[in-house]
């Protein structure tokens, strides 16, 4: 059975490189108030993007901070890197931003990619096998501590022995999202553990190859692939002017610089129609979950745009 049934969802993924929690708290009441349905933040400390010194405040704190200071959005985590802290840590982080939020509360966990912390901080970053296998043992050591009495696992990288967590989640199943598009590893841990599947949205065919090969893992697993929930991430920049909107992507490309790779992001500079456009192949192919990059300075006239001409064509099917 897939989380959340067939409804088609939108988000705003906002990170968190921002100098006042004042900025993003207006940010996800606003993204409530305009009716989209969750909102995200990332798990990283010192993220490329915004130099060496930009500003990052910690995810999950925050992440508890805003889950507190709303009311419906769900409070999402786009995703939790499984280098920063022991699984059981992690799942007992989670199970308390359920009860703080209600409810509400969506995490993702993934195999953890560039970060300038492993470096200034002297944190270790694991060869790519091993930080799959930690994720891997991650998946099942929170799914256990949060559902079952007690937890008895011997993984890769990670034991416990009858171990506890109390209280439970207030979710019967917190819905776990698996960050991350590798044919070879991740997908097959997509196809093992995942209530929700996210990664950029690409180009429609690139997406349709990765969805066939998440389709052989989970026919190699036993799993029907229409229980995975599908979930994308891009960026837009809207206006009823499509000049307009050329406009606010250029002056986002020349604060970036050409090579960011932020750029490549972006799926429609133009009308609201036209996103509707590019996304519909998206829904076509089975996504449910649209998720609006927002990190700042917030372009607002793309994020009411999205969720007042874009998001309710697209619930309609």
């Amino acid at each position: 059975m897939q989380v959340h049934g067939d409804a088609v969802r939108f988000g705003v993924h906002s990170g968190q490189q921002y100098h006042s929690f004042a900025e993003l708290l207006d940010l996800w009441q606003r993204a409530e108030s305009l009716g989209y349905d969750w909102a995200s933040l990332f798990d990283h400390y010192r993220p490329p993007l915004g130099g060496p010194a930009g500003p990052c405040f910690d995810g999950l704190s925050l992440l508890a901070a805003l889950a507190a200071r709303t009311t419906r959005i769900r409070c999402a985590m786009l995703v939790s890197a499984v280098t920063w802290r022991h699984p059981a840590i992690a799942a007992n982080i989670a199970a308390t931003i359920d009860h703080i939020s209600g409810g509400r509360l969506e995490f993702g966990v993934g195999a953890a990619g560039a970060d300038l912390a492993y470096e200034q901080y002297g944190i270790p970053f694991p060869s790519a096998g091993a930080r799959l296998d930690l994720l891997d043992d991650a998946c099942r050591v929170l799914r256990g501590l949060w559902e079952q009495p007690s937890t008895t696992f011997t993984g890769r990288q990670v034991r416990l022995t009858e171990a506890h967590l109390e209280p439970k989640p207030l979710q019967a199943r917190i819905p776990l999202i698996v960050g991350g598009e590798g044919e070879r590893r991740m997908l097959r841990i997509v196809a093992e553990h995942a209530d929700i599947w996210n990664t950029l949205a690409g180009d429609p065919a690139g997406y349709a190859h990765k969805l066939d090969v998440l389709g052989r893992h989970c026919a190699a697993v036993g799993r029907d692939p229409a229980t995975v929930r599908k979930s994308v991430t891009f960026r837009v920049a809207l206006a009823d002017d499509p000049a307009q909107a050329r406009e606010r992507f250029a002056a986002t490309a020349q604060r970036l610089g050409a090579d960011s790779p932020v750029l490549r992001e972006y799926l429609t500079v133009g009308t609201p129609e036209d996103c509707v456009r590019d996304l519909r192949p998206y829904l076509e192919l089975g996504v449910r979950d649209f998720v609006l990059g927002a990190r700042p300075p917030v372009d607002w006239r793309s994020v009411e745009l999205f969720a007042e001409r874009v998001a309710p064509v697209l619930r309609q099917g």
